[in-house]
């Protein structure tokens, strides 16, 4: 079950920003570009935390299809 979207545009533009790079650069650690997000997008650390569980989450629910 994916997170509620937290409000504004910032956390948005950042998993779509991460969702991009991942596509990308396949080597680039996950975590990393969650830090690289949090800082380019000046994220406070509530929406920093909002998108480690959400990419945890998806990367739980890709493992489970597989």
């Amino acid at each position: 079950m994916t997170p509620i979207m937290p409000e504004g545009t910032a956390v948005r533009k950042a998993i779509q920003w991460i969702s991009q790079k991942r596509e990308e650069e396949r080597k680039s650690s996950l975590m990393s570009l969650i830090d690289q997000a949090c800082i380019r997008f000046n994220l406070a650390p509530k929406d920093c935390d909002f998108l480690h569980r959400f990419f945890s989450e998806q990367e739980t629910s890709r493992a489970k299809e597989e």
